[in-house]
């Protein structure tokens, strides 16, 4: 017998600005063209904001529906951006019958390593987490220290540190990619401080100020559940021996492994370089380089909302431009009412990137503002040669900021104009800014874009992009320039059996979803050719599998 009920995506279900959500019954029986008491529950999968047209400003739903079944509803004849459910929830994996001796190790707590132990622990494989830095409560303590004019700790900074480089970095949850291995990466971060809200909102963002309080959290599930964390324990050197791991030497001493996860991030250069010494080949990778812009929020809001610019129900605005001239120059990254701050890790090197807290209350908007760097634009070849390509820039971006990690500073008009910037300049930089030409360090194939394009991404932003704004950089470290080679079907790296290359570092990541998810897929593949070492962990299994975004029933609720 048929089922009285069917369950339907709903794609493209919108409620116009101030409108309540208790709309949103009536607007999904619309769609579906049905009676509204047809509609027997919903829940949000996906919330947007439509602001193309100020004059039409809406958000934007799409919802998992369960409907009566009836007559007007015709299943084989749905309306347009209406399907019936068919995507498939996380499962944890199969496990393998392959015996370990030794624990897995996972060297670096950024968001591959992290979720790599995460569902490692979960499945009853509890690695030993392996941290060149500090915990994030003393991290965090380091970067505010070094904002205010203090000394750069190498070992723990923006880039260095437990929950890694984007612990710092806006804690934007955006991802291109979709899928089972996303959501569970959500309901990991809301199961841990974060907000149930990311697993709906299109571009999810936590906020600087809370991102410290997640990693903590992840910590503490999985060192209850038998992970241990080791940190200020950098890792020098992997003992390689007939094709196999046999474990990794670290600042405090030899730790035996069979199964080594690489997490190490885009910064780590010295374990490029380790790697290298061990005969472990190092591709080149495109990667984005660029500077950073900025400008007043109030701007943006104005050029995005038009009279609704104050609408408490709209958040900073934000936006995405994109230009083709030759190639391509992008904004990525936007942080709305964030920082610019000095995303630095090597002495005598200096970079930027941009954050905000949660409240994106700074008075400045930044963004991102890049090309993809191809080998040819390389004076040298090949991985080292991309590496090489951003430490000059960087090199030469320390060294105008006066040896102490100011920001060199430009206004965009001024550099259009190729000539120098003079004077007070205004930035949310906390450091300090210095002001003068960026043309003296950019490489060509930036400089070239920038000029090109620059003019097109202001015109799509009614032309609120480059008033008042000015230029920062360099951004170097956007994407990693390299990739660590790895066999497609087991993940390990070839010539070292037992060697998970991870993440962002590794070359096969971009963000902090994109890497939490390569470290899900690394720990699956680990699980489904090792037996376990001990009891899984229901209670970590639950939450990656579990959606917990609560279901509006409709049968409770008296319809008006």
């Amino acid at each position: 017998m048929a089922s009285a009920t069917v369950k339907l995506k709903v794609s493209g279900v919108r409620l116009p600005l101030g409108a309540e959500e208790q709309r949103l019954a009536h607007s999904i029986a619309r769609r579906l063209r049905v009676p509204e008491g047809t509609v027997l529950r919903y829940r949000v999968l996906r919330r947007s904001l439509d602001a193309r047209r100020p004059d039409r400003i809406a958000f934007v739903y799409t919802l998992e529906v369960e409907v009566l079944r009836s007559g007007k509803l015709r299943l084989d004849h749905l309306p347009p951006g209406v399907s019936q459910i068919e995507s498939e929830p996380y499962r944890v994996p199969e496990p393998g019958q392959r015996l370990l001796r030794f624990r897995p190790v996972i060297v670096g707590a950024g968001p591959a390593g992290l979720f790599a132990a995460w569902l490692l622990t979960a499945c009853g494989y509890p690695p030993l987490v392996l941290e060149r830095g500090k915990r994030v409560r003393e991290r965090t303590r380091d970067v505010e220290a070094f904002e205010a004019g203090g000394p750069l700790n190498p070992e723990s900074n923006y880039l260095y540190g437990e929950g890694g480089a984007g612990t710092f970095s806006d804690g934007k949850l955006t991802c291109r990619r979709s899928g089972p291995e996303v959501r569970a990466v959500l309901r990991v971060i809301a199961a841990c401080k974060g907000r149930l809200s990311i697993l709906w909102e299109s571009r999810p963002h936590l906020g600087s100020n809370r991102l410290p309080a997640v990693v903590k959290a992840i910590r503490r599930r999985l060192a209850a559940a038998g992970c241990d964390f080791y940190f200020q324990r950098r890792v020098e050197d992997i003992e390689i021996a007939a094709g196999r791991v046999r474990g990794v030497y670290t600042t405090g001493g030899f730790v035996p492994a069979e199964v080594i996860v690489l997490a190490t991030g885009h910064s780590a250069r010295d374990v490029y370089a380790m790697l290298a010494r061990r005969g472990i080949p190092l591709a080149f990778k495109p990667f984005q380089f660029g500077v950073r812009i900025e400008q007043p929020q109030v701007n943006v809001n104005v050029a995005c909302y038009g009279p609704y610019a104050d609408h408490p129900a709209l958040g900073p605005a934000e936006y995405e431009l994109k230009a083709h001239v030759g190639r391509t120059l992008y904004t990525f990254c936007m942080c709305p009412g964030g920082y610019v701050i000095p995303s630095v890790s090597e002495a005598g090197f200096y970079c930027t990137n941009g954050m905000s807290y949660a409240r994106r209350d700074s008075p400045f908007a930044n963004s991102g503002l890049v090309v993809t760097i191809q080998a040819e634009d390389l004076p040298n070849p090949g991985a080292w040669g991309a590496i090489g390509f951003q430490r000059a820039a960087e090199g030469a971006a320390y060294l105008h900021g006066r040896r102490q990690y100011l920001a060199p500073i430009q206004w965009a008009v001024d550099f259009l104009h190729r000539r120098p910037s003079s004077g007070s300049i205004p930035s949310s930089h906390r450091r300090g800014v210095v002001p003068g030409d960026l043309h003296d360090f950019l490489p060509p194939a930036v400089i070239q874009a920038l000029h090109a394009g620059l003019p097109a991404l202001d015109r799509q932003l009614k032309h609120a992009l480059l008033r008042d704004a000015t230029l920062v950089g360099p951004e170097a470290r956007g994407s990693a320039p390299v990739q660590i080679p790895r066999d497609p079907a087991t993940l390990c790296c070839p010539g070292a059996d037992g060697l998970y290359p991870c993440g962002e570092g590794a070359g096969y990541a971009g963000g902090i979803v994109s890497a939490a998810v390569d470290g899900l897929r690394v720990a699956a593949s680990i699980i489904r050719r090792y037996a376990p070492q001990s009891k899984a962990v229901p209670e970590l299994i639950e939450i990656l599998e579990e959606d917990p975004v609560p279901i509006v029933d409709l049968t409770d609720v008296e319809r008006k």
